[in-house]
């Protein structure tokens, strides 16, 4: 089954947290552009990179290394849930995910890790009917971690971390952020999400493409996307944390100190995967445009919202208004959080090669400061949340990053 790519200003929403379901994308840049296509996007798309971009562009694609102390492994799994079918390929009898998890290494490994295979960057480009770039370029993509390092840490000693992307979109694109996190200490777990992504790729070979991106969206539609990732959490966290784990070095994991984040559908999920399961004590949704809403009796645990100041300033309109209604079911710590001149793709890897590429992906803000902003918060986060690190930094504005403005949704202000 094929992702039919639309104009930016007409597809349907991808939950992308760019817009609320069926309305357009205020600005018509990226929302709707998925994976690569935010990197290599041509002129039908309205912003076609300068002439000059392919001579002037890193014959390697990179991400930021890691701000931690801690070198970074990585390695994937292959999980299977034979207790539910797929839900949106009802005739696959069991739920199969992939999973990339990255931890603190001893030292640094001899194999760093590949960011994509070449086929899933070939099924990124065909999907958008791009030409004139590599199909390979993001599977040479340089990475931080390696596949054959060792673990570092006591046993029940790392907290964990689940991450979920947007719709439509690979685990990888969350590795920048992954990468600095295990970098600090914290086992990471990312998540495919089957069929809901254009090329997830199995140990057998098999490919599986986006069968999501076919379907007629509603908000009852994003209300089981949500629901159906929350499943897929609370699977994966019994997996690393059960009697007997699919990692063999799962003993580091502490299951008492377990939390999650994601962006825009993987963002949005995050409350929907910490009322199914209690295990998950603090969330974080980037740039998610939420529809399970909370229940009435609310959420006591913290939450963080970070977001772009175009859809998520309060006051503004239907996609900020879901933001607001569950702001008032939050009952825990809680911040609402924008960072000035961002776009969705700010928070991922993907403003990062945006820049090395020379592609306009409309953000005003440059796409490694955006990273370093959202690894220094998202860390800031869990570091108060599950180390109980005093964190000024998330208190109010800093000198040192102004770009991020602290929002009060009772008075619909943001400073």
């Amino acid at each position: 089954m094929r992702h039919t790519i639309e104009s930016p200003d007409t597809a349907p929403s991808r939950f992308d947290g760019a817009r609320t379901p069926g309305r357009p994308t205020p600005r018509g840049r990226l929302a709707a552009v998925s994976g690569l296509l935010a990197l290599v996007a041509s002129a039908s798309f309205g912003y076609a990179p300068p002439a000059a971009a392919s001579s002037a562009s890193p014959a390697t694609p990179y991400l930021p290394k890691p701000t931690g102390s801690q070198p970074v492994g990585t390695t994937s799994l292959y999980l299977k849930d034979t207790s539910r079918p797929d839900p949106w390929v009802p005739t696959v009898k069991a739920r199969e995910l992939m999973v990339s998890l990255w931890y603190p290494a001893k030292s640094p490994g001899r194999h760093r890790a590949q960011y994509m295979t070449p086929k899933e960057s070939e099924l990124l480009l065909k999907d958008g009917e791009i030409t004139g770039v590599p199909l390979d370029v993001l599977s040479k993509t340089r990475t931080n971690a390696f596949t054959d390092a060792k673990p570092a840490g006591r046993k029940h000693g790392l907290p964990l971390l689940v991450l979920s992307p947007g719709h439509s979109k690979p685990r990888s694109e969350l590795t920048a952020l992954a990468d600095d996190l295990a970098s600090r200490g914290y086992v990471v777990a990312a998540i495919d999400h089957t069929y809901e992504n254009v090329a997830t790729t199995f140990p057998d070979g098999r490919v599986t493409t986006c069968v999501t991106c076919e379907i007629k969206k509603s908000p009852d539609w994003w209300v089981k996307l949500a629901n159906s990732r929350a499943a897929d959490v609370s699977f994966v966290l019994d997996q690393l944390t059960g009697s007997h784990p699919k990692w063999k070095d799962a003993r580091l994991i502490d299951p008492s100190r377990i939390a999650m984040a994601g962006h825009s559908a993987g963002g949005a999920s995050a409350i929907a995967a910490m009322l199914k399961d209690s295990r998950i004590r603090a969330g974080i949704d980037m740039d998610g445009t939420t529809e399970v809403p909370i229940p009435g009796n609310g959420l006591a645990r913290p939450f963080l919202f970070l977001g772009k100041p175009s859809t998520y300033t309060p006051g503004t309109g239907d996609t900020a208004a879901t933001w607001e209604r569950d702001w008032k079911q939050l009952k825990g710590w809680k911040r609402w959080l924008l960072v000035t001149g961002a776009e969705h793709t700010s928070f991922t890897d993907l403003g990062v090669l945006a820049d090395q590429l020379g592609i306009d992906d409309g953000a005003d803000i440059p796409g490694t400061r955006a990273m370093e902003i959202t690894r220094r918060y998202v860390a800031g986060f869990f570091d108060l949340h599950l180390r109980k690190k005093p964190q000024p930094l998330l208190d109010k504005a800093s000198a040192r990053y102004p770009e991020v403005k602290f929002c009060t949704p009772e008075t619909k202000t943001c400073s």
